[in-house]
């Protein structure tokens, strides 16, 4: 299985509407064209034989090693070989005003020379359709499927099958371009393309500011802040504001296991975190974007028939399905495309969902459909909240009253209420007191375990669920209460390992183990610095942060044993928790600092 790396051996690049997976080796080993929906072209990732790559390396042996430019999503990647050393930049043009879709890789010598070759390895739909691929007087043309890539570099190609080759030599201060493009496009002069190189990297420095949320990081802190809002960013498409939960599909959480998912679609939840995330970073535009997507879908869709995620274009049709053809990550199979989660009922996901727009909304901009379309909605949690539902675990072995469901069905009624008394907007007040009551009441009677000292996963039950560090984070009781500080404890004493927290500890009807979640680890650091435990905290968020790639990046879990990433890459959550948890962390331990020294003056 050493054909397969490690997931932190890749570094991610993309255009706001799909995004490549660079691999330290030089190779593309992930792309789905044009959208991030679409069937892969290159998907090495998934099966090292037969997937697809683009591999641009040394024809040597290399040492190599990866880093973006400054504050952007342009790639480097270094190598070093006994006879020199070269640069390759790779980079994706931002999709604004029908720019070209297509992937740039500059190489540039920076010491000797180094022998290149280059394999151009595309496999159409997933490896499952027919690939032509041809060598033309400007290069290569691939076809399948209906669609069809062009590749022109500063080489001569050669075909064998549907492979085509080139090598080259690359000497101190020589460059040398390749770029592939989706569909027919005219090349370009290599003053146009040091353009698009210029205005790419404008684009990214632009985005991402120098120091987000008005300077509050510093350090390493700083560094993993900013990384984690272009990644963020990277996952949000240019034109719909639709946000997917990660870029790539069925890299496993158990590897040689069957819990492989695609998450290249908009979850309705993990976009709310995730513009809770942006707005912590500045980046309000995101949010307010998000928001507005957010409010048509709740004009076009009844709440009863609202699904937990679509596709990034407003799909709804995302059916689960099997590909036999890909042998899986490190022989991780079935890989799996589409996602059944969306035929789940999952009541969870309207309290996050109002909880994002009380929280980057002031309700100026609401009209009446606006407002009607969110009344419908607390309307509907009051009628249904006291029914089963899969969770925000989406586990597969049935209904169940989960706790956090109920929970954030009461944060769904409290951000109504919130919002019709501070923007005067009609509303049932009465009724909605009523049953955020009542929600409150069932809640602190069957999710909470006297024995335990803690918040459990479901009602009556005595498995643990991490989803009860949002307790406080979201309002439903104060920090310092001691059901609260119990199940922070009893969090810390079953579900974490060094840092690293899991879901849960109870069945979730699938085989086989998962790894630590890093949005959960993340929750922990949250909460413990809000609860003044701010030592703690930090001691925490360290060792999670510790297991960032050396680019910065979060898979969706750690093995707390191997310290191997596990699951899609990268992912969204992971991120929001980093930005979350700095800004709540940084602000304690500056809250704790002014505090000793106002003892010291006194």
């Amino acid at each position: 299985m050493t054909r397969y790396l490690p997931l932190k051996r890749y570094g991610i690049v993309g255009n706001l509407e799909t995004s490549a997976l660079v691999s330290d080796e030089g190779s593309v080993d992930w792309l789905p064209f044009p959208h991030v929906e679409s069937p892969s072209v290159f998907a090495k990732i998934l099966d090292a034989e037969d997937g697809g790559r683009f591999q641009l390396c040394p024809s040597k042996p290399f040492d190599s090693g990866q880093s973006y430019l400054v504050r952007t999503n342009v790639l480097r990647t270094s190598f070093e070989t006994d006879s020199g050393t070269v640069n390759v930049l790779d980079f994706m043009p931002v999709w604004e005003d029908g720019r070209e879709r297509a992937l740039y890789r500059k190489v540039d010598g920076v010491e000797g020379s180094v022998d290149l070759e280059l394999a151009f390895r595309p496999r159409f739909d997933y490896a499952r359709a027919e690939t032509d691929v041809r060598a033309t007087d400007d290069g290569v043309r691939a076809a399948g499927d209906g669609t069809r890539l062009h590749l022109a570099g500063d080489a001569s190609f050669e075909v064998d099958g549907a492979t085509a080759h080139a090598t080259c030599t690359v000497s101190e201060n020589e460059t040398r371009w390749f770029v592939l493009r989706h569909g027919e496009a005219p090349d370009a002069t290599d003053e146009e393309r040091e353009r698009t190189l210029n205005e790419t990297v404008d684009y990214w420095r632009e985005w991402s500011h120098d120091c987000p949320s008005g300077c509050i990081f510093d350090g390493t802190d700083h560094h993993l802040a900013v990384r984690s809002g272009l990644v963020l960013k990277l996952l949000t498409h240019h034109e719909t504001g639709a946000i997917c939960a990660a870029p790539t599909a069925s890299l496993p959480e158990d590897v040689g296991g069957v819990r492989n998912w695609d998450y290249r679609y908009n979850w309705i939840r993990d976009a709310a975190f995730t513009i809770q995330a942006l707005g912590n970073l500045g980046h309000l535009d995101e949010a307010e974007a998000y928001v507005e997507w957010f409010l048509d879908l709740c004009r076009d869709v009844p709440p009863e028939e609202m699904q937990p995620l679509y596709g990034l274009h407003g799909d709804p049709n995302l059916e689960e399905e099997v590909l036999e053809g890909l042998s899986g990550y490190r022989g991780s199979d079935p890989v799996r495309i589409g996602n059944a989660a969306k035929d789940q009922r999952q009541l969870d996901v309207f309290g996050e969902l109002l909880l994002a727009v009380y929280e980057t909304s002031d309700g100026s901009s609401f009209d009446g459909d606006d407002w009607g379309a969110i009344r419908r909605i607390v309307e509907y949690v009051c009628d249904v909240w006291d029914e089963p539902d899969s969770g925000i675990w989406e586990v597969r072995g049935g209904p169940r009253h989960f706790v956090h469901s109920k929970v954030m069905c009461w944060v769904a009624v409290d951000r109504g209420l919130k919002m019709a008394d501070e923007w005067m907007l009609d509303a049932p007040r009465a009724r909605w007191r009523d049953v955020r009551a009542e929600i409150r009441e069932s809640v602190l009677e069957h999710g909470y375990d006297d024995e335990l000292g803690s918040f459990t996963q479901s009602y009556d039950g005595t498995a643990l669920d991490a989803t009860g560090l949002l307790i406080p984070l979201v309002g439903f009781l104060p920090f310092e209460d001691e059901r609260v500080q119990g199940t922070v404890d009893a969090v810390r004493d079953r579900l974490e390992t060094d840092g690293l927290v899991h879901r849960y500890d109870g069945k979730d009807g699938l085989p086989g183990d998962e790894g630590a979640f890093v949005f959960c680890s993340f929750w922990l650091v949250s909460v413990l610095a809000l609860s003044g435990r701010v030592e703690e905290a930090r001691e925490v968020y360290d060792a999670v942060r510790s297991h960032a790639s050396p680019l910065g990046l979060l898979a969706e879990e750690i093995d707390p044993k191997t310290e191997r990433q596990l699951g899609n890459f990268p992912q969204a959550f992971s991120h929001v928790g980093l930005v979350n948890a700095s800004v709540y962390l940084k602000m304690m331990e500056e809250e704790e600092a002014e505090a000793e020294a106002e003892q010291v003056g006194a």
